[in-house]
């Protein structure tokens, strides 16, 4: 079995999936990871940036109203 990517196809896996609750406990949380990874930068560096590259995408998908889960059809409560 072929599967072709098409641009209908990424339309649909891009499109916006967050009601505005989910918007906000995405972009806090993303904003608390900011933070951490901010503080934890001074003690384990690696851990730092993986929390700062976390944070930086939860960010991007409070924004977009969209999320990389359920995209990918993981059901999620928020």
């Amino acid at each position: 079995m072929e599967f072709v990517v098409t641009k209908t196809t990424m339309r649909k896996f891009f499109a916006r999936n967050l009601d505005s609750r989910g918007r906000w406990i995405r972009g806090i949380g993303g904003a608390l990871l900011l933070i951490g990874g901010a503080a934890t930068c001074r003690h384990i560096a690696w851990a730092g940036v993986a929390l700062m590259i976390a944070g930086a995408f939860m960010i991007f998908e409070a924004l977009r109203g969209w999320c990389l889960m359920r995209a990918c059809g993981i059901k999620t409560r928020l």
